[in-house]
């Protein structure tokens, strides 16, 4: 695991400055603090932090071919390396290393740019073929590792993280405001755009080549739901989805240092951690995080019971308001892409913990992505049922769900009844969003006279809307797992999963994530997935006789941060002198007033602690971006003000 970064000029004439590339290197330290590599080659640099996970002694890169006319340099992990490296010297190459880049210059010389779909793993790289003067960037199947480009007539400049492009002088930030809306709307940046002009993602399964400082994009993976999916017996399906779990977590195991585990005592988590057993001959450890605030639920037992069942050695920690919000500021410099996802604080302080004794982690994130595990899409496959059922009648049901939801007070009832009589691609925008929050209400008050006729909601809400257009015709259920694996998976899960444990020089593995487990995922019926009342089932029944039945049978829970709660008590003066400072207010989104109503409502009720959380971030990644040099982590003392 590492980080990336490297500059094209399309003038061939104009070589890169190896200094600019020490400087893009030092604001992604954090990513390799083990060695450092440049590689400059007139108008090419190549530049390369290292965390050592593999073949400590002789994983230097950039790295080169036998006569040095190809470079690459890697952030990631090629599961199927040794595979591949065995089946390259049978065809007479020569490697110099032990590691997993080795392969990328010689596959690239055997079979050229379809050399990607041989690869397995998490990935993202650089290659330049000095003969035909020609540079390609390729990302993984599902988006795991990031990588960010900064593309104009005269270069491409590259890296792992946003800072490095930034800290190229010729890269200046400017805020993108019609994308301010997408964030708030969706609680995300989905899509290849970032909230900075000409800074884009890469999106996952695809790869960019430059030559003659023209640039080419082409996709080489897509998630295929087949239709049908055909018959499939439960137990044989469930036997090979066993068998092709052990031998990846067989493959993500593969590690010249010490493996830990990311324990949330789910059943993804605890799959994972019972697969291991036995596939290495180091201790196995464990770690978790948990709070201590009533009312929320505290995964430590449930996590202290997996540890027990499978011998890990277990370590465990908490966090409090305090820890909260000393971290924002950095939280916001480390994710780069605005994102409304409090866990990933906790995931930074327990990836913290967790680092003083291992350099590789592994967790369960993907399961519910795969396998159909959140509650949202068993409630919407019932309830599309049970439109259908209804026909004409649902008019009336839509009206009772509005009755019942204003004498329960439940907004989730009378969001219910909204969908009652809307389309479904009209209210699905994918995993964390909701047509019904208050950014996505006409004349909700908060954009300002001036900002409010520049929101555009088919823009905001584009890349959903792609994703819907080449969703699968197969089931609602097969449409919405697509969707989400294009949107929220990569842009924000992902993000944090990267972000928040490479900001402690930490990889993060997650083997049910691994491409060929997703397209088994996908060939299985829906009913396989969502079983009645029963979601993940498949998986359930495949680890039902190796995980404690506790876990198995408990309900899911998520990652329960008591953000909420947070923000309406210990942090309720922070928060307002964030969103009420003289600076953010000048910005020209927003309205005081509208502002003061949400902050004062959510303070009663706590409704809208996503959108005020949103928009504190939104105001700290400004300050961060667009303000400050951001050549380190900033202090919490630069977003303290009392200028009101």
């Amino acid at each position: 695991m590492c980080g990336i970064c490297g500059k094209l000029n399309f003038d061939g004439h104009r070589a890169v400055d190896l200094d600019l590339l020490g400087t893009m290197l030092a604001t992604i330290h954090h990513r390799g603090p083990d060695d450092e590599g440049k590689y400059v080659s007139g108008p090419v640099g190549l530049g390369f932090r290292r965390l050592s996970i593999i073949d400590l002694s002789s994983g230097h890169q950039p790295l080169s071919n036998e006569d040095g006319s190809i470079w690459v340099i890697f952030n990631g992990e090629i599961y199927n390396y040794r595979e591949i490296r065995k089946s390259l010297l049978q065809k007479g190459h020569i490697f110099k290393t032990q590691t997993d880049t080795e392969v990328l210059v010689h596959l690239y010389e055997e079979y050229g740019d379809n050399f990607v779909q041989e690869l397995r793993g998490m990935f993202a790289f650089a290659l330049w073929d000095d003969r035909q003067k020609r540079l390609l960037i390729a990302r993984d199947r599902v988006g795991i590792k990031p990588l960010y480009y900064f593309l104009t007539g005269k270069s491409l400049v590259f890296a792992s993280e946003i800072k490095a492009i930034l800290a190229d002088p010729e890269v200046t930030p400017e805020v993108n405001t019609t994308f301010i809306d997408r964030f708030l709307s969706l609680y995300y940046m989905p899509g290849e755009e970032t909230l900075l002009k000409n800074v884009l993602k890469l999106a996952p399964g695809h790869y960019m080549t430059v030559q003659n400082g023209k640039a080419d994009i082409r996709q080489y993976w897509d998630l295929r739901f087949p239709d049908p999916p055909g018959e499939r017996d439960f137990k044989k399906a469930e036997e090979e989805l066993l068998s092709l779990l052990d031998e990846t977590m067989a493959l993500h195991m593969i590690s010249d240092v010490p493996v830990g585990f990311l324990v949330s005592g789910g059943v993804d988590s605890s799959g994972m951690l019972s697969l291991a057993q036995g596939k290495t001959d180091q201790a196995m450890s464990s770690y978790t995080v948990g709070f201590s605030e009533k009312g929320i639920t505290d995964e430590r037992p449930y996590a202290r019971m997996a540890a027990h069942a499978f011998g890990s050695q277990h370590h465990e920690m908490t966090i409090n308001s305090k820890d909260f919000a000393n971290f924002l500021p950095q939280y916001v410099w480390h994710m780069e892409e605005p994102v409304c996802e409090p866990p990933a604080v906790a995931l930074y302080y327990v990836s913290k913990f967790a680092r003083q004794f291992v350099t590789v982690l592994i967790s369960g994130e993907g399961g519910d992505e795969a396998f159909a595990g959140y509650s949202t899409y068993r409630n919407f496959l019932w309830f599309d049922r049970l439109k259908t059922i209804l026909g004409p009648l649902k008019g009336g049901f839509s009206a009772l769900l509005f009755a019942l939801g204003n004498l329960s007070h439940s907004a989730r009832v009378s969001k219910y009844a909204n969908f009652a009589k809307t389309p479904f691609n009209a209210f699905y925008y994918g995993r964390t969003s909701d047509p019904f929050q208050l950014f996505n209400q006409t004349n909700n008050g908060l954009y300002t006279q001036e900002f409010a006729p520049t929101v555009n909601k088919q823009r905001s809400l584009d890349p959903v809307l792609k994703s819907f257009q080449n969703a699968p015709d197969r089931d609602l259920l097969s449409k919405m797992l697509y969707v989400d694996t294009k949107t929220w998976l990569p842009d924000d899960l992902l993000v944090k999963a990267d972000k928040m444990t490479m900001a402690n020089s930490l990889e993060l593995r997650v083997p049910l994530l691994d491409h060929k487990v997703l397209e088994f995922a996908a060939s299985l019926p829906s009913s396989f997935k969502v079983h009645g009342l029963t979601t993940k089932y498949i998986l359930k029944k495949a680890f039902g006789g190796r995980i404690p039945k506790p876990i198995l049978n408990r309900r899911k829970t998520g990652f329960p941060v008591p953000y909420a709660l947070w923000l309406r008590t210990e942090l309720k003066d922070w928060v307002r002198e964030i969103l009420f400072d003289r600076r953010t207010l000048e910005r020209g989104y927003f309205e005081r007033s509208g502002i003061e109503r949400l902050v004062a409502e959510n303070q009663k009720t706590g409704a809208f602690s996503k959108e005020v959380f949103s928009l504190v971030t939104l105001e700290l990644w400004h300050r961060t971006f667009l303000e400050t040099p951001i050549s380190s982590p900033p202090p919490l003392a630069m977003y303290t003000s009392h200028s009101n």
